[in-house]
């Protein structure tokens, strides 16, 4: 095995003594078995093992042993040590059951699968998130929501006291071997933003999951919090992850045709048709927190109505005026609190949909959706998106091709897990409703 050999060589040279075993609960959570330097060629070898019972929605108690399959690919150094100076080293793994078969839990797995059925239309999915995320400062050891700033859109220092964490966030990137295409500042205080360049829609996930790690550890190391909380602040923007994504087939972006008057492919149209027909379907996926849906609300540049445009940002889709090679579509709804490999899945899943069933996602709508009157909305049968997460799992447990591409392990826990939570935040006595009732009622 070559490339195990150029890992451990590799490993050597570099001094890594412990190699995490990277993989993601059906949550998006990330999770790690820890090996020292003289388990390296097992753990390569995919010989080690893990109570899966002790993950939240994988297995029951009597069915807990669980092998770790690492991507020898996606192995990196971590551009720190850890405090005993010995460097540490991550493999992303898949799940397999003790048989050697893949495990229908595993979110990573999900992925490949819905990547699988892209390869036998002809088709490799691309994809490129803008991922954001907010700094708070840290008081006696624990976050709170206070910003260390007071910058808005793309302002610079002095403004923007977070420049140097992001730069030093973006070169950890980097050395991670990931290809940063911008960094910037945010809208609202204290919300910053960093864009991938696009790459293989599986990649992609990987790096999403990975970013959200070393963001969470380069604001520690300097003393600030980061939160991928969708909406952490009221009365400001919230964090989004829009995923612009598209099709290539024999090299060749699919969703380009020169032909047409805008430039678009059917296959183009038809993906946009799938990704708007199942959009409320997957919405629980791309946007599974109670607070997701406190950032998916009207004049906070967030989409709540499901319709396409090629010049707004106020509808669900959006195609940015590149053509060509850079033809492609974003997705504006899902936030960064989503497992990255299963909304990339019922994403992928959507658009090809569109393009089987040749959905016509109907006339670009480039009015300001978030202007118009509710009969203009009607006449041009604009829905929207789920307000809450309760009607959002209403809508995914209808949705028959989201179950599908889930499959009934990761549909059944992911539904149940977040019925749960909902029933515990209706529940829940909020500050809100003690300012607003308390001294009235």
């Amino acid at each position: 095995m070559p490339e195990k050999d150029a890992i451990l060589r590799r490993a050597e040279k570099e001094r890594v003594k412990f190699l995490r075993l990277q993989f993601t609960d059906i949550l998006g959570v990330i999770k790690n078995v820890e090996v020292p330097d003289r388990q390296f060629s097992d753990a390569l070898d995919g010989k080690i093992m893990f109570d899966g019972s002790s993950i939240e929605g994988f297995v029951r108690i009597e069915e807990s042993d669980m092998y770790l399959r690492p991507d020898l690919s996606t192995f990196q150094v971590f551009p720190w040590a850890d405090p005993t100076g010995a460097r540490v080293g991550r493999l992303i793994c898949d799940i397999a059951n003790p048989d050697g078969s893949p495990f229908a839990g595993c979110p990573r797995t999900t992925l490949k699968n819905v990547i699988a059925l892209a390869a036998e239309r002809g088709f490799t999915m691309m994809a490129g998130p803008e991922t954001e995320f907010f700094l708070f400062l840290r008081r006696d050891g624990k976050p709170t929501t206070e910003t260390h700033d007071r910058a808005s859109y793309f302002d610079l220092a002095p403004i923007d006291l977070g420049e140097d964490v992001r730069r030093e966030i973006v070169v950890a990137l980097e050395q991670m071997g990931m290809h940063i295409e911008a960094a910037h500042h945010e809208v609202a205080p204290g919300q910053h933003e960093i864009d991938f360049h696009y790459d293989d829609v599986l990649v992609t996930a990987d790096n999403v999951s990975t970013t959200r790690f070393i963001v969470k550890n380069v604001a520690l190391n300097n003393n600030l919090h980061a939160t991928f909380m969708p909406k952490p602040i009221f009365g400001v923007n919230g964090s989004g992850m829009h995923t612009h994504q598209s099709l290539f087939s024999n090299g060749k972006n699919a969703f380009f045709d020169a032909q047409n008057e805008i430039g678009l492919s059917q296959t183009c149209l038809h993906y946009i048709g799938g990704l708007l027909q199942h959009a409320k379907g997957f919405c629980a996926i791309t946007n599974p927190l109670v607070n997701s849906y406190k950032r998916l609300v009207p004049g906070y540049e967030a989409p709540t109505a499901i319709a396409w445009s090629e010049k707004n940002r106020s509808p669900l889709v959006r195609v940015p005026a590149a053509r060509e090679t850079a033809t492609r579509v974003e997705l504006r709804m899902p936030d960064p609190s989503c497992n990255p490999y299963l909304a990339m899945a019922v994403m992928l899943r959507a658009g090809l949909d569109g393009i089987d069933q040749q959905i016509d996602p109907g006339p670009p709508v480039n009015k300001n959706i978030y202007k118009m009157s509710h009969r203009e909305r009607r006449h041009l049968r604009i829905d929207d998106l789920p307000a809450n997460l309760s009607e959002a799992l209403d809508e995914f447990e209808k949705d028959a091709l989201v179950k599908e591409t889930l499959g009934e392990h990761i549909f059944n826990h992911f539904l149940e897990a977040k019925r749960n939570e909902w029933d515990e935040y209706i529940r829940h006595v909020s500050p809100w409703e003690m300012d607003r009732y308390l001294g009235v009622y």
